[in-house]
């Protein structure tokens, strides 16, 4: 809906907005670890970063919704706590959708790790569970029939809004350190002190 809504207004966004659909998340993230390794960086099996493409650095953020129909109640920013205030003003415009949680908390299980994991802010939006994890989550109860309109349309409307203020800022969404990065800075830090 938002790409075809950008591309009838006629309005340019100042990046550009990708809209991805992955096979195999609940068989090991096959579908976008693959595009991340294509596009992104290359891990081992461990996770650990083996090669950074230069792409890594052009892509602003990565924006997940799996768990579910259920609304959107916020937004886990997967430790990384230089997004607080962007998220914050983002989602204050939709706290009469009931949409106004910010977490630190990672979660996982779904897409978004892969990007995460390479350095790209890789975030999962939080959702009303809706019975997801107790009656639909992997069963044959987690079809079409099961979705809630108004759901999705808040979560459409809150997803479209996070995407276009992405594409439309200065700068890129801030990044939380790569694993190695973080751990060289530890270094430096403690041996600095002595």
């Amino acid at each position: 809906i938002l790409l075809k809504v950008i591309e009838e207004s006629g309005v340019q966004p100042r990046r550009t907005l990708r809209l991805a659909l992955w096979t195999g998340e609940e068989q090991g993230l096959y579908g976008s670890r693959a595009y991340v390794k294509d596009h992104f960086a290359e891990t081992d099996p461990q996770g650990n970063l083996l090669e950074v493409k230069p792409a890594q650095q052009k892509i602003s953020a990565y924006y997940n919704l799996d768990n579910g129909t259920g609304k959107i109640r916020g937004v886990y920013m997967q430790g990384n706590p230089f997004v607080r205030d962007i998220f914050r003003e983002w989602l204050d415009a939709f706290e009469d959708l009931d949409a106004n949680t910010l977490t630190l908390a990672n979660t996982g299980g779904t897409d978004h790790l892969a990007f995460d994991r390479v350095g790209i802010p890789g975030f999962q939006f939080i959702q009303e569970p809706m019975a997801y994890w107790s009656r639909t989550h992997h069963s044959n109860m987690d079809n079409y029939d099961h979705l809630v309109p108004d759901d999705l349309k808040q979560a459409a409307t809150i997803i479209a809004s996070f995407v276009w203020h992405t594409a439309q800022r200065d700068e890129m969404i801030p990044r939380k350190p790569l694993p190695e990065e973080e751990e060289a800075s530890k270094k430096n830090n403690a041996s600095g002190s002595r």
